[in-house]
């Protein structure tokens, strides 16, 4: 069996015994990477010479027989929205092209002392917004099942990376979808954990109170792995739950005895493909052969989720996107044309008799701001920050944002009342299999009731796995999405390792 081939979990012990070199395991993902990247885009940048600098690093002291970290060498690409002391950290975004991290962000601080390899940053949809993998400044990234095909996004890199044997785990963001929807038009394993769970110091900000950090990786038991080396209670955080980390490579094998699954019946109605409809079906049909008991149970708020979603994740894209003016880092235009152009217009102003409009035209200041955004962000960010900014306006607010998160609250109270019956909700992770790359690009609002599956455990705070249950009739992954109660990952985890065990 070749190096790429084993699980995260089988090359983490063969690590621990020596029996394979960190630097030859490296080896052989940065091989894969070479041989595939040009055709997936899935890698935005690339460090060889670093990457197998710090596995020869981790071999020599493994050698002098030093205690390694929980990776103990285990190679991970990191989707390219988490600061990295001395790397540039792009967002995909021509705005952060050239903008070099000045410290790490604690998740990669954790892989570090964790004693991981970072393979590299992988692709995304500029800024986290988008859920296709078309919208990165540098190039859409293509499904490694058919490559005329989307990932899904906006963690679409490394979806990519893991399904493609590029990296054996990769770490992604997800704020209404962005690791499960990946997860499952790839054909891997993704967690969004509980907001909180994982810090999200150092993680460039798209939309602050629905942001979380997770793992994504071929298995539920590799995923528990990344899990554990990544999650806990951060000071540098305020929104970190100040809860330990749990032993989930530790628990994740053990079966649940008794589990309760609720199928909520909102998630199988109009708009849902048959494929995924049956997929789902018959994954339930295993829970059951495994003693799970099934219970229909209503999340009547569901509804509303896509639209609560799209006021409330634009509005704090507005706020924390401002920074990026022009002035202090990122893009910034070139002013020897902006001030030409300024002098010529004022001059066929004044020449057209106009003098009241060559006065109030643009200070450089302003039109500086102005061009910079422009020049530097996407047409989907900038779609997004125009959503946001009317919604917060005067006149607005409360008919928009206030409105919104009063509908967040009683989409929480569906979960809470919901948890109270069942452990977890089974149903689907998107409404159809990966379509062509370009096929939505005119339709935003079509891209959007993608997330339809998705956003609800975000705007509730709880956390959500998705992981494969079958395929097409053209052979495109479908993936199926368990949803827990805040600090549910353990019992997540177990019931989807618990399903692989049987069907992979």
């Amino acid at each position: 069996m070749s190096l790429i081939d084993l699980s995260a979990t089988e090359l983490v012990a063969k690590l621990h015994t020596g029996e394979v070199a960190c630097a030859e395991a490296t080896r052989a993902y940065l091989d894969r990477i070479a041989e595939l990247n040009p055709k997936l885009n899935a890698f935005l940048r690339v460090d060889a010479d670093r990457a197998l600098s710090a596995a020869k690093e981790i071999d020599a002291r493994r050698a002098r027989g030093e205690t390694l970290g929980l990776l103990a060498g285990l190679p991970v690409a990191v989707k390219d929205v988490l600061c990295t002391a001395g790397e540039p950290t792009t967002c995909a975004s021509r705005m952060l092209e050239h903008f070099v991290a000045p410290y790490d962000a604690t998740v990669i601080a954790r892989l570090k002392a964790a004693d991981a390899v970072l393979l590299g940053r992988t692709n995304m949809d500029e800024f986290a917004m988008g859920g296709s993998g078309e919208n990165s400044a540098f190039g859409a990234t293509r499904n490694p099942h058919d490559p005329d095909r989307i990932t899904g996004g906006s963690s679409s890199g490394s979806a990519a990376a893991v399904a493609a044997r590029m990296a054996p785990v990769a770490i992604g963001s997800d704020t209404g979808g962005s690791i499960r929807q990946p997860a499952g038009l790839c054909g891997i394993t993704g967690l969004k954990p509980t907001y909180g769970r994982v810090s999200r110091y150092g993680l460039v900000a798209f939309a602050s109170s629905l942001d979380q950090v997770g793992p994504m990786a071929r298995t539920a038991e590799d995923a528990a792995l990344l899990l554990e080396a990544i999650a806990g209670h951060d000071r540098l955080d305020s929104t970190s739950l100040d809860v330990a980390a749990e032993r989930y490579s530790e628990s994740v094998s053990k079966p649940l005895d008794k589990l309760r699954l609720g199928v909520a019946r909102e998630h199988f109605g109009e708009g849902l493909d048959g494929e995924i409809a049956a997929a789902v079906r018959k994954a339930i049909e295993v829970y059951e052969s495994l003693g799970a008991t099934i219970d229909e149970i209503s999340l009547p708020h569901s509804k509303y989720a896509v639209a609560t979603y799209y006021i409330i994740a634009p509005c704090e894209a507005s706020s924390n996107l401002a920074r990026y003016d022009g002035a202090h880092y990122g893009h910034r235009t070139d002013e020897r044309a902006m001030q030409s152009e300024l002098e010529t217009e004022r001059r066929a102003l004044v020449a057209a008799g106009n003098k009241a409009a060559a006065e109030n035209l643009d200070s450089p200041l302003v039109r500086m701001y102005r061009r910079s955004r422009s020049e530097a962000f996407g047409p989907e960010v900038k779609r997004r920050i125009m959503l946001g900014t009317y919604a917060l306006s005067a006149g607005y607010y409360d008919a928009y944002y206030l409105k919104a998160l009063k509908v967040r609250r009683l989409i929480r109270q569906d979960y809470d009342q919901a948890f109270q019956k069942v452990d977890a909700i089974i149903g689907p992770v998107t409404a159809a299999p990966a379509y062509k790359i370009g096929d939505k690009a005119n339709d935003p609002l079509a891209m959007y009731l993608d997330d339809v599956y998705t956003v609800s455990a975000n705007l509730a705070g709880c956390c959500g796995i998705a992981f494969p249950c079958g395929a097409s009739s053209g052979g495109l992954p479908i993936g199926v999405q368990l949803q827990g109660p805040p600090l549910g990952e353990d019992k997540l985890l177990r019931a989807a390792d618990m399903f692989q065990r049987i069907t992979t």
